[in-house]
């Protein structure tokens, strides 16, 4: 055991400059470490004063830091050697103890993030497999604007339900739709971090038998409201009025009505895609809402639109913008609103499920088809291998020549297709 020195007192011990190790006393081997004196980058002379504990553990000589002077003070420095010295009569290392303590430290510091910093996480893990950048520009507006402000500096291991809670009740009953979106993009960053080891237990965001408790359903809320449609009879009169129409997005209208896709697959079709001499236009999966290839038969109005298309030197699209660019996604509405008509171009997809439903023999699954409409059930997807495409040509050219018609206004008798 080393011989106790003289206790110094806090004075003394600020005096002490030169360099090397200085025993203050009070508990053995407790020793200021004074370093040499050195310049900085201003030209300024420091010099740097350390607490160093000598101790003998087991059978070997340790230095034990215990932090700068005068940060720490000689009471304190005196204290924590004493602690130190009762732990190695206990049988304990303190500087194992305290080595092990800072690796765990360091440890759950690298595995606490934010909820803000799981979110990008996740984001960057999943917006390449996502359709287009618009989906995962929304993912992160809704999240800075509602959830960023309440949760995004929490550690994603302490979100609970209250927290979720005071992210979506203020939002539920006015921007439902906007809220269970939220939601469900809440629930799925926090999966993502109990997957990777950042939190444990059960998911707060969950719905079924959790929030679906707490929160109001849905549909109760803000009942989910129909795209604007035509009546069915009235189909074939706007035809013949957007037909005189000018511009590529009444074209690109035109060709979305007959051939019953979505307007987001019409603006992005391009000419690879289209057999005009097989009257087919293939779009890819990765152009569906179902991530499925969808083979559209093209029905002869169809095919005499194209072929009066214009070509627009570089760029392979069918409908491009001025600048060569799909158009935007308000051009087609813009075409609506300009002839005052109260539709939006999905709302045609509508006019035509109703049109086969009611004014046509066409099975269920014909017309189910040719909307891309993905079956629900697990049973009915495995039996139906084909695309139908022979029923679904001849339902679309069927289709064409009804909106080809301007209907009288009355009664009128209803196509029955032999199918």
């Amino acid at each position: 055991m080393p011989r106790k020195a003289e206790e110094l007192s806090p004075v003394e011990v600020r005096r002490l400059k030169s360099p090397g190790m200085h025993f203050v006393g009070g508990v053995a081997g407790l020793a200021l470490q004074v370093l040499p004196p050195r310049k900085g980058a201003d030209d300024r002379e420091t010099q740097a004063r350390t607490w160093v504990l000598r101790v003998t553990i087991g059978n070997k000589r340790r230095d034990m830091g215990l932090g700068g002077f005068p940060d720490v003070g000689v009471g304190a420095a005196r204290e924590a050697a004493r602690v130190a010295r009762e732990k190695i009569r206990n049988g304990i290392d303190p500087i194992a103890e305290a080595r092990a303590a800072k690796s765990a430290l360091a440890a759950q510091q690298a595995a606490t993030i934010t909820f803000k910093e799981a979110a990008k996480k996740y984001i960057a893990a999943h917006e390449a497999g996502w359709k287009n950048s618009k989906h995962g520009a929304q993912w992160g507006s809704t999240l800075e604007r509602y959830a960023y402000p309440k949760i995004g500096a929490l550690a994603v291991g302490d979100i609970d339900l209250p927290h979720v809670m005071d992210v979506l009740e203020p939002i539920w009953t006015t921007k439902t739709e906007t809220a269970s979106r939220l939601r469900g993009r809440i629930e799925a960053i926090l999966s993502w971090a109990t997957t990777r080891g950042y939190r444990q237990g059960l998911n707060p965001a969950r719905w079924r038998g959790h929030l679906d408790t707490q929160l109001g359903k849905r549909s109760k809320i803000a009942p989910v409201k129909k795209h604007t449609a035509l009546p069915v009879m009235e189909v074939g009169a706007f035809m013949k009025s957007l037909r005189a129409a000018k511009g590529m997005g009444a074209r690109a209208l035109e060709f979305t009505i007959l051939t019953a896709t979505r307007s987001g697959e019409a603006r992005g079709a391009t000419w690879a895609e289209i057999d005009l001499n097989a009257s087919v236009w293939t779009i890819p999966a990765s152009r569906m809402k179902a991530n499925k290839e969808h083979r559209v038969p093209l029905s002869p109005a169809a095919k005499t639109l194209l072929e009066a298309l214009p070509r627009m030197a570089g760029t392979d699209l069918v409908f491009p913008a001025a600048n060569g660019s799909m158009l935007s996604d308000m051009t087609l509405s813009a075409v609506l609103r300009r002839m005052d008509v109260a539709a939006v171009p999905h709302g045609f997809r509508s006019s035509f499920r109703d049109w086969a439903a009611e004014w046509t023999s066409y099975p269920n699954e014909v017309c189910e088809m040719a909307l891309a409409h993905t079956i629900r059930s697990d049973v009915e997807a495995a039996y139906r291998r084909g695309d139908l495409f022979d029923k679904r040509s001849r339902l679309m050219n069927d289709w064409a020549a009804f909106v080809a018609i301007v209907q009288p206004k009355g009664n009128v008798t209803p196509i029955r297709a032999a199918v």
